[in-house]
C-alpha cells in the first residue's frame, strides 16, 4: 500500500514539471516574432552597405542606425524576456522542486503515517490476535475445567447413585429381614394363639361336657325326685281321698305340693363356689295351668349375680311341675304363683 501511494505522489511533481516546460515553451513562442525582425535588419544593413553616399544614403544610414537601435532594443527586450523566461522557468523549476520536495515530504510523512498506522494496525491486530489467542486459551482452559468439573460431578453422581443403590439394597434387605422376622413372629404368635385357642376350646369342651354331665345328672335326679314326689303325691292323694272334701285336706295337699317343688329345686340347684353363708335370694315363680314354668325372676337379689343366676337356673331345671294338676281345682289357682327363698343349704 505504501509503495502504491509513493507512485501517486511522484506523479504530481511530474505533472508540474511538464506544465512548467509547456509554460516555457509558450514564452518562447511569444518571443519569436521579435526575433524575426533581426533578419530584416540584417538585410537593411546589407542593402545600405551596397548603396551610394547620397542624402538618401545618409537617410538610409540614419534609418539603419535607428533600425539597429531598434534591433538592439528588441534584442535587449528579448534578452530581458529570455532572462524573465529563464527566471520564470527557474522559479517554476524551483517551485516544482519545492512542490516535489513538499510532495515527497508529504508523501514521506503520509508513508510514515501510513506505516505508523500500519504498524499500529499490525500491533493492534497482533494484540487482538494475542488477545484472541489468550481468550481462546482461557476458553479452552475454562472448557477443560468445565469438562473436568462435569466429569467430577458425573463421578460424584455415579458414586452417589451407587451409594443410594447400596443403601436402598441394604434397606430392602433389612425390610425383607424385618418382614421375615415379623412373619415368623406372627406365625409363632398365631401358632401360640391357635394352641391357646385349642387348649381353651378343649378346656371349654371339657367344662361343657362336665356341665352337661352334671346337668344330665341333675336332670336325672330331678326326674327321680319328681317321680318320687309324684309317687308320694299320688300316695298322699290316694291316702287322703277322704280328706280332700275339707279345707284341711286341701291345705295339706298344697303344702305337699310346695314341699315337692322345694325338693325338686334343691336337687337341681348348683351353688356357685365362694358364696357367703348369709347370702339370700328370693325368686318369684309363676306357673301355667299344667304346671309349666311361665316366669322365674329375682324379686330380691342377694347382691351376688352368680348366686341369683344359679337360683333362677335351679327353678328352670326343676320345671315343669305337673303335680299342680293333681291339686283340687280351687287350690290350683292359689299355687300357680309363689316365691322361693334361696339360702346356702336349703330352699324355703
Amino acid at each position: 500500500m505504501a509503495r502504491r501511494q509513493a507512485r501517486v505522489g511522484y506523479g504530481v511533481p511530474t505533472l508540474l514539471a511538464v506544465g512548467l516546460h509547456v509554460l516555457v515553451l509558450l514564452f518562447s513562442v511569444i518571443s519569436l516574432p521579435t526575433r524575426e525582425h533581426e533578419p530584416s535588419a540584417s538585410s537593411i544593413v546589407q542593402a545600405t552597405l551596397v548603396s551610394t553616399e547620397t542624402v538618401t544614403d545618409q537617410a538610409q544610414r540614419a534609418e539603419e542606425a535607428r533600425q539597429r537601435a531598434l534591433a538592439r532594443q528588441a534584442a535587449e527586450e528579448a534578452a530581458a524576456q529570455e532572462e524573465q523566461r529563464q527566471a520564470a522557468e527557474e522559479a517554476a523549476t524551483q517551485e516544482a522542486q519545492r512542490q516535489s520536495d513538499q510532495a515527497a515530504e508529504e508523501q514521506a510523512r503520509e508513508a510514515a503515517r501510513q506505516a505508523a498506522e500500519a504498524e499500529a494496525v499490525r500491533r493492534a491486530e497482533e494484540a487482538e490476535a494475542e488477545t484472541r489467542r489468550l481468550q481462546q486459551q482461557r476458553d479452552a482452559e475454562a472448557e477443560a475445567q468445565r469438562e473436568r468439573e462435569a466429569e467430577a460431578q458425573r463421578r460424584r453422581e455415579e458414586e452417589a447413585a451407587q451409594q443410594r443403590e447400596a443403601e436402598e439394597q441394604a434397606r430392602r434387605e433389612e425390610e425383607a429381614e424385618a418382614q421375615r422376622r415379623r412373619e415368623e413372629e406372627a406365625a409363632r404368635q398365631r401358632e401360640a394363639e391357635e394352641q391357646a385357642r385349642r387348649e381353651q376350646e378343649a378346656e371349654a369342651q371339657r367344662r361343657r361336657e362336665e356341665e352337661a354331665a352334671r346337668q344330665r345328672e341333675a336332670e336325672e335326679q330331678a326326674r327321680l325326685a319328681r317321680e318320687q314326689a309324684e309317687a308320694e303325691m299320688q300316695r298322699l292323694i290316694e291316702g287322703a281321698d277322704e280328706r280332700v272334701a275339707n279345707a284341711q285336706q286341701g291345705q295339706q295337699a298344697a303344702n305337699d305340693f310346695i314341699a315337692l317343688v322345694r325338693r325338686a329345686v334343691e336337687q337341681a340347684w348348683r351353688i356357685p363356689p365362694n358364696i357367703s353363708s348369709g347370702a339370700t335370694a328370693e325368686i318369684s315363680v309363676r306357673l301355667g295351668p299344667s304346671g309349666e314354668l311361665f316366669v322365674a325372676e329375682v324379686s330380691r337379689s342377694s347382691g351376688d349375680s352368680a348366686f341369683d343366676r344359679s337360683a333362677v337356673q335351679a327353678v328352670e331345671a326343676a320345671a315343669p311341675f305337673a303335680e299342680l294338676r293333681q291339686l283340687p281345682a280351687g287350690v290350683q289357682r292359689d299355687y300357680r304363683q309363689f316365691n322361693l327363698r334361696f339360702r346356702p343349704g336349703d330352699v324355703r
